[in-house]
């Protein structure tokens, strides 16, 4: 089991350390890396209330916050009614916040090709064969999340 910790150690520092070096290789559009985060979660998740985006990212309310409003003042998101709550409001993603969140994916993905490209055909597509493999990892949830079988 001891062998199964290091390389899972090994890779989650991988995934930091190649995850940084994309973000520096390509532009960001002038986005703070947790202005990306909510960005991308509100893609994925669709409205949320700033205490939901907290819980998500994870980072403090008033952080939330205090991104939320970096975003709203950029017209990359707006607020909205809360649909099930008429006292409360919702942070949408605006055109603009996902035609931002693609560009700078884009240029990550960009980067990471030519990164690509130090390597053999056939670790290439090693490497590119294990995106499915991360996104069913990342959509797992929390330990406690139900295990797929198969």
């Amino acid at each position: 089991m001891r062998a199964q910790e290091d390389a899972a150690l090994e890779l989650v520092l991988s995934l930091h350390r190649l995850l940084r070096t994309l973000r520096r290789a390509s532009p960001m559009g002038g986005l703070q890396p947790t202005q990306l985060i909510v960005l991308s979660m509100l893609t994925e998740a669709g409205p949320s209330r700033v205490g939901v985006i907290a819980e998500r990212v994870p980072c403090s309310q008033p952080t939330a916050t205090a991104v939320v409003a970096e975003l709203e003042t950029s017209g990359l998101v707006r607020r909205e009614p809360d649909p099930t709550d008429g006292r409360a409001t919702c942070v949408a993603l605006t055109d603009e916040g996902a035609r931002a969140l693609r560009e700078v994916a884009h240029g990550e993905a960009e980067a990471l090709l030519t990164r690509l490209g130090s390597l053999s055909e056939k670790e290439a597509a090693q490497v590119l064969a294990a995106g499915p493999l991360l996104r069913l990892l990342a959509e797992a949830g929390g330990v406690g999340a139900a295990r797929r079988t198969g």
